[in-house]
């Protein structure tokens, strides 16, 4: 619910505005609400920083945001947003989940998925990476964690045990299905590269997380994992790179769409 009372914030703000001055513009840029409303980075901006202050969460729940639309972070980077953008004529629960990956997705199904958009494996593994701050829900981790591994189980030195000991302490095998656990046990509320340390050792919390290791059959992926796990600063230089790349997936401006008064639903 806190989001939703971020986003009518921001979306009141830049009605109050007029959104429809500019209307007729067939591109997005940068100064796109300059004569309009010239404080609206400001407004928003602050608005944010407000509700992750109050709770760290709202940081990763923006951001899958606009992961869902598309196809401030806590210490991650910074990058221009091109303003301009247009909510769609269609509201569609069916349709705005179609091609979200399942969290016990296959890589081949995740790779599948992020080329439909136009997106590469490098997009998808630098993307993986803002699970580096959030929480899921038990519904979405209990098939990794019940499931049998061959290969954990046959670890000799058992390194993966006390990880999902941990898990299985919060998520039961029925019921609790709410319970919530960090994507990243390491630094659970700073958007950093530490989620590439974790599957490297077996203990991403979504099996989506894990396959890029364990499918990885051919190498390419882990060399890619390595990468951004011993240098934070190609990590973010990549995710900046492929996010922006995901923000002009199927964008729409001017009468190709609306601005919503409210975000579940069209304006008429």
């Amino acid at each position: 619910m806190e989001i939703l009372k971020i986003l009518a914030v921001v979306i009141f703000g830049v009605v109050l505005c007029g959104i429809e001055s500019l209307g007729d513009g067939e591109h997005l840029v940068f100064d796109y609400y300059k004569e309009t409303c010239p404080f609206v980075e400001d407004i928003v901006r602050r608005q944010v920083e407000i509700a992750v202050l109050r709770d760290p969460r709202m940081a990763a729940s923006l951001l899958r945001l606009h992961f869902h639309d598309c196809f401030v972070m806590r210490g991650g980077p910074g990058w221009e947003v091109l303003l301009g953008r247009k909510d769609s004529l269609k509201a569609s629960f069916d349709g705005a989940n179609k091609y979200i990956p399942s969290p016990n997705a296959s890589l081949e199904t995740l790779i599948a998925n992020f080329q439909q958009q136009g997106l590469d494996v490098g997009d998808l593994v630098a993307l993986s990476g803002s699970h580096t701050i959030g929480k899921a829900r038990c519904l979405s981790f209990r098939q990794r964690v019940y499931q049998k591994n061959p290969e954990e189980e046959h670890d000799r030195y058992k390194g993966h045990n006390t990880y999902r000991r941990v898990l299985r302490s919060i998520c039961p095998k029925t019921g609790q299905d709410q319970r919530i656990a960090p994507l990243d046990f390491g630094t659970p509320a700073r958007f950093d590269n530490h989620y590439f340390l974790s599957i490297l050792q077996g203990k991403g919390l979504l099996g989506s997380d894990n396959v890029l290791i364990t499918q990885d059959y051919e190498g390419d992926i882990r060399r890619q994992v390595w990468s951004y796990a011993s240098d934070q600063t190609l990590f973010f230089a990549s995710f900046v790179k492929s996010i922006v790349k995901m923000g002009n997936i199927n964008v729409l401006t001017a009468h190709q769409g609306e601005v919503r008064k409210n975000c579940r639903v069209t304006n008429y």
